[in-house]
């Protein structure tokens, strides 16, 4: 399906999805790892793409300008109410025998849509429009006509294709689109949209969304009986297979124990640890909590002495402490509100910013780099930890394998620090999107679901070997502050792990 002028219509406030609109537009809501508009654009990368913004514009036009850089596109400010708005001004640039397609923000098209074999639009007398097949629609279109009359198989989903501009020369600045098609002798095609998802509601986003999701989307596992299969399966995801698969051998090679049995390195095939991930464990006493921290804390001790250190290399610190924080600070400043104000209340107290005191904030890291490096996990937040219920042990799992330009040896407070992170910090819940935010004229209210386990804290820095407690939760607010792009899909979790961020460092400073 060879379209190269595609009209987004991203209007309205997406009320149905409730709070997960409060502080961005709907378009940008996350389904399965992604944007919902990134869902379109990677279907039709070549296209040029005309979006029409009225709720959170500005939100959306910040966001695209960081992270939608390897797609054309402009954005068309709807002036009037209704799905009809904006559209008269998309199409006035294009050229008058230029095939165009309208599609409503909320749909996600299945995998296969823009493969599929359409005849060309210039052979036929009719315009094309997507019918529902797995979702209920508010208009039917049955005999060639618009019925305002619910249908889950001929419902009009919000798609169309047109053969040119003249098609909709007639149309209004604004009022509900398909009302207007019902005056209109414009000849549809049908074509079924089997596999496409509808995102409208907070039902519908709960039903299509994968909220627990067992990888980033750079990766693909697969669960095969008792063995996992796990692929990169983007570039990104290929590079960090190579440090995962080294680290791996490294200390399998050496004798460690807290790992899976591995079968196979390319692709990575490991046997399926008989437990859950260190989160999922949400219902324990005190003492349980202990026991398994304890392994925990007892595993990475054993990984860190398995080899001799190694001097330290300043500049890895200074490369993952200090230049990738500021590095991906610095990208989204602009998109994160208040981010150029001294201070920012966030629930109900004043911190500095980070950018603000810049200098200090580098001071105080320096105080802490490390005269020597470790064999280190590098990423031993609960999420990439497990507990094996039958053996009553600890496994790694998912290990980063690189500090800096480092392989395998780093600060191994880092390690601990990232372990503090799922502990106090409540990582895990935040990385499900199990967090509450609200960004208000003039302050942030924000909240992350509890995991249980930061009462565990104390525990935590009594068993730790010669930690120095100040050090352990400044990496935690540099972590936080260091996680804005790398949740570069959520908008909320830009801004939710900013101001988090800010707040862990106010604590510390």
């Amino acid at each position: 399906m060879n379209l190269k002028k595609i009209i987004i219509q991203a209007g309205g406030k997406g009320t149905r999805l409730e709070g997960l609109t409060k502080n961005k537009p709907k378009c940008l809501v996350p389904v399965n790892n992604l944007p919902i508009i990134f869902h379109i654009f990677k279907q039709f990368k070549d296209a040029e793409f005309t979006i029409i913004a009225d709720y959170k514009t500005d939100v959306l036009t910040k966001y695209l300008s960081v992270f939608a850089s390897d797609y054309k596109y402009k954005i068309v400010k709807a002036l009037k109410k209704g799905t009809m708005s904006g559209i008269k001004e998309a199409v006035s640039s294009y050229d008058d025998n230029e095939p165009f397609m309208l599609i409503w923000c909320d749909l996600i098209l299945s995998e296969n849509f823009a493969e599929q074999k359409l005849l060309p639009l210039d052979t036929i007398n009719d315009c094309i429009i997507g019918i529902s097949k797995d979702f209920t629609c508010r208009w039917s279109f049955k005999d060639g006509k618009f019925v305002e009359k619910p249908s889950k198989d001929k419902g009009v989903a919000g798609l169309f294709i047109f053969k040119n501009k003249q098609t909709v020369k007639n149309i209004h600045e604004g009022g509900v689109f398909v009302e207007w098609l019902q005056t209109q002798p414009i000849k549809f095609t049908e074509l079924d949209l089997y596999g496409t998802k509808e995102i409208g509601t907070l039902i519908s986003y709960s039903d299509n969304n994968d909220n627990n999701p067992k990888c980033r989307p750079f990766n693909l596992i697969e669960f095969k009986e008792d063995k996992i299969i796990k692929r990169g399966i983007t570039e990104q995801g290929c590079k960090i297979a190579v440090d995962e698969i080294a680290w791996y051998k490294k200390v399998k090679s050496l004798g460690y124990k807290n790992i899976p049995k591995i079968f196979r390195y390319e692709p990575l095939i490991m046997e399926k640890v008989q437990g859950k991930n260190i989160w999922e464990y949400d219902c324990l006493t005190k003492s349980q909590k202990q026991d398994i921290l304890k392994n925990l804390i007892n595993a990475l001790k054993d990984l860190h002495d398995l080899l001799p250190p190694i001097k330290s290399n300043m500049e890895d610190s200074e490369d993952n402490y200090i230049n990738k924080t500021f590095d991906r600070l610095s990208k989204v400043e602009n998109l994160i509100p208040f981010a150029k104000d001294k201070f920012i209340k966030i629930n109900g107290q004043y911190y500095k910013n980070v950018f603000f005191n810049k200098e200090e904030f580098i001071e105080a890291v320096r105080k802490f780099y490390p005269k020597e490096f470790k064999l280190i996990h590098g990423d031993c937040t609960f999420s990439n930890l497990m507990y094996d219920t039958f053996n009553m042990k600890a496994i790694l799992i998912d290990p980063r394998g690189y500090f800096g330009k480092t392989k395998l040896y780093g600060d191994e407070d880092y390690d601990w620090a990232k372990l503090y992170y799922s502990i106090k910090g409540e990582y895990d819940q935040f990385n499900r999107k199990k967090f509450t935010l609200d960004i208000r004229e003039k302050d942030v209210e924000f909240a992350i679901k509890p995991n249980n386990w930061a009462d565990m804290e104390e525990f935590f820095f009594d068993n730790l070997p010669y930690v120095n407690k100040q050090k352990i939760k400044l990496l935690h607010a540099i972590i936080w502050l260091s996680l804005t792009t790398y949740a570069w899909e959520d908008y909320d979790s830009i801004c939710g792990a900013f101001y988090n961020g800010l707040v862990k460092l106010g604590e510390t400073l």
